[in-house]
């Protein structure tokens, strides 16, 4: 074989041996490098070389968060009721060392710790607890998954019960009690809508009648404002009506007064009150003698003037 072939194959064995002693580790993993069978280092991300043959990649470990759904594992509560309950565990790789090399089949021994944390919590809830304490049991559980899952380089994140699954029994007897409760809320509801009725009713009377009372009582008080403003106007009417009288006596003795009127006249004046005096209906009246004289004289005079 000419020496050409020979060079060309040993370039091309070079540059697959090469090749090979290359890696590239991508995001979110780790390779667990081992030497002669021994545990070397831990490649992250980036370009790595390793020695041909004495070196090999143990494990690549995903370092993302990871999530398993496991199937249902049957546990018997404190009440001693059986029942079915799958779980969902979130968990994230934090040492690939640890995870390659302390324990064997890590997702199975996961799986079995869960079944077996699940049954000692169950164990000491009731049935009801049991339905009613899903973040409590998802709380404890993540905390003794964790400390036990520490020392393979695993982090739980996250524990959820998918579902809780009863026996056909017990789901009949709390559908039935579920029922009675809900006709119980309803007849409560009717029975509060019926009182609220019958208070709103009530205190629809009751505004009625304090208004038709508040009614009367501004009517009674305009009838009376009414009444004591017609009777004040009458009696200002009699004041001013007697006013005028008073004025027109005034204006009468002030018209006598400034005429200068005789004895005579003011006689005849006394004569004519007394005329009228007797217009009414007195049947006897006293006359002085003074204005007996008075009365003959006028007679006397009214005779000579028809003459």
């Amino acid at each position: 074989m000419e020496p050409v072939i020979w060079i060309i194959i040993i370039l091309v064995l070079a540059i697959v041996v090469f090749g090979s002693c290359v890696k590239v580790v991508p995001q979110a993993q780790a390779y667990v490098i081992e030497r002669v069978g021994g545990y070397l280092d831990t490649w992250h991300v980036g370009i790595h070389l390793k020695f041909p043959i004495i070196d090999k990649v143990a494990r690549k470990v995903i370092l993302k968060e990871q999530v398993v759904d496991f199937p249902p594992q049957p546990v018997i509560t404190k009440d001693n009721v059986t029942m079915r309950i799958d779980t969902v565990v979130f968990f994230q790789i934090t040492d690939p060392k640890l995870y390659a090399y302390g324990v064997e089949s890590p997702i199975m021994a996961i799986e079995n710790l869960t079944a077996t944390t699940l049954r000692n919590i169950i164990g000491d809830l009731e049935l009801d607890e049991t339905l009613t304490s899903r973040e409590t049991i998802n709380t404890k559980m993540r905390s003794q998954l964790d400390a036990a899952t520490d020392p393979w380089g695993i982090k739980v994140n996250r524990v959820e019960l998918k579902n809780i699954m009863p026996p056909a029994a017990i789901q009949d007897a709390m559908e039935k009690q579920m029922k009675a409760e809900r006709e119980r809320r309803e007849a409560i509801l009717i029975a509060e809508g019926e009182k609220k009725s019958t208070i709103l009713v009530a205190e629809g009377k009751k505004e009625s009648a304090i208004l038709e009372a508040e009614a009367e009582k501004q009517s009674a008080i305009l009838r009376a404002e009414a009444k004591k403003e017609a009777t004040i106007r009458e009696a200002e009417g009699q004041a001013e009506a007697i006013l005028a009288v008073q004025k027109a006596n005034a204006e009468g003795l002030k018209f006598l007064n400034e005429a200068n009127p005789n004895e005579q006249v003011i006689k005849l004046k006394s004569l004519e009150a007394f005329t009228k005096a007797a217009n009414g209906q007195a049947t006897k009246i006293i006359i002085p003698s003074e204005i007996q004289g008075l009365a003959g004289l006028a007679t006397g005079v009214t005779e000579a003037i028809k003459k």
